[in-house]
């Protein structure tokens, strides 16, 4: 099978998650990694690590993404059709109407959502038949995955896109015989703080060294646009990422554009919501990021109904162009990283002769 970012989002987005109840998602990535010979290893909070190692001594570059996505976690029956849960993730209050359809998981049974229990985000959960064995988790009841006129639908693009994008380079790169140090972390818990790439940042799972590189599907707002090409993301609502590290990818889209008319990029602080760049950069690591931009973010559409996110075919492709083409450019992180100081230095100069001159 000829593993495409298209062919490997569709085996990733029919695999319901949520926080902690990754196993399926997670099952499907280590499958496709023993397909295309990457070697790939859990660590010790579950966490998924694959590999690429063809570069000798080169720096490697990390690209971090998360397998979970805002779901329900089962916690207690309530009676043979009724289910207590609390919802993980960050979704406004609005959406959470009685009657909403739900799937219950692993038994993929269908379910509604019932009443408020309390405080806090604890409901109630009518599945539609008799469960003798309690369910783990629930996740709204959408279409797993969707291509219409150039656009990915699904219940969980965020941030399953970021991981069928990492697993898409690394294929790329090995078939290629690339000289490269690439590494794919596809991190667990992201919806409830960060927990698997916390575990990852700070028991040094990566090198010390590695540039990291956040990817995610981000919120639509201004001033980027759907289909208008890749994001260069310098920023999330916490943080502003490595100059430096954003430079060498904002240069090397630039190229990349020059050389394909058809290759778009963009770059922006995307201030929607937090990303895991945030915690790698907090442990030390260079860290950069990038995303696409996403509709219907957390599953929450207009009117507040819950719906399929969105994203378009063309922007997620376009992220594993740059990932593959930065990867092979980590020797000249930074040649490229400092061409703005030299030309910076270049004008200094100038200036320096012009008041020389006119005083």
């Amino acid at each position: 099978m000829r593993h495409s970012l298209l062919t490997i989002a569709g085996r990733l987005m029919r695999c319901p998650a949520a926080p902690y109840f990754e196993e399926e998602v997670r099952a499907v990535a280590e499958a496709i990694c023993a397909e295309e010979g990457l070697e790939c290893k859990r660590d010790e909070y579950g966490n998924l690590i694959v590999t690429y190692r063809n570069g000798g001594r080169t720096r490697p570059l990390a690209l971090a993404a998360h397998l979970d996505h805002p779901g329900f976690e089962v916690i207690k029956k309530l009676g043979r059709q009724r289910w207590l849960a609390t919802f993980r993730g960050g979704v406004g209050d609005s959406y959470f109407k009685k009657g909403v359809p739900l799937k219950l998981m692993p038994q993929q049974v269908r379910a509604k959502l019932g009443t408020r229990m309390g405080k806090g985000k604890v409901f109630r959960i009518e599945s539609t038949k008799k469960i003798e064995e309690k369910p783990e988790f629930a996740v709204w009841d959408l279409k797993d995955f969707a291509v219409k006129n150039g656009v990915i639908h699904g219940r969980a693009c965020d941030d399953l896109i970021g991981c069928a994008a990492i697993l898409a380079t690394l294929v790329q790169l090995k078939r290629q015989r690339a000289k490269v140090n690439v590494i794919g972390i596809l991190a667990r818990a992201e919806e409830v703080g960060f927990h698997g790439a916390l575990m990852v940042a700070e028991n040094s799972t990566i090198p010390l060294n590695a540039l990291v590189v956040s990817l995610e599907t981000s919120r639509e707002m201004p001033p980027v646009k759907m289909g208008a090409g890749v994001i260069v993301r310098v920023g999330d609502r916490s943080s502003i990422f490595d100059s430096g590290a954003t430079r060498f990818l904002t240069e090397v889209g630039g190229e990349l554009a020059k050389a394909d008319k058809k290759f778009n990029v963009q770059r922006a602080l995307m201030s929607g919501g937090t990303c895991e760049g945030t915690a790698y950069q907090e442990y030390g690591y260079q860290t950069a990021a990038l995303c696409v931009a996403l509709g219907n973010y957390h599953n929450c559409g207009a009117r507040d109904r819950i719906k399929a996110e969105y994203v378009s075919v063309a922007d997620a492709e376009g992220m594993v162009t740059l990932l593959v083409s930065a990867a092979k450019r980590m020797k000249e992180i930074n040649v490229l990283s400092g061409k703005l100081p030299t030309r910076l230095k270049a004008l200094a100069k100038e200036a320096r002769v012009e008041f020389s001159r006119l005083g």
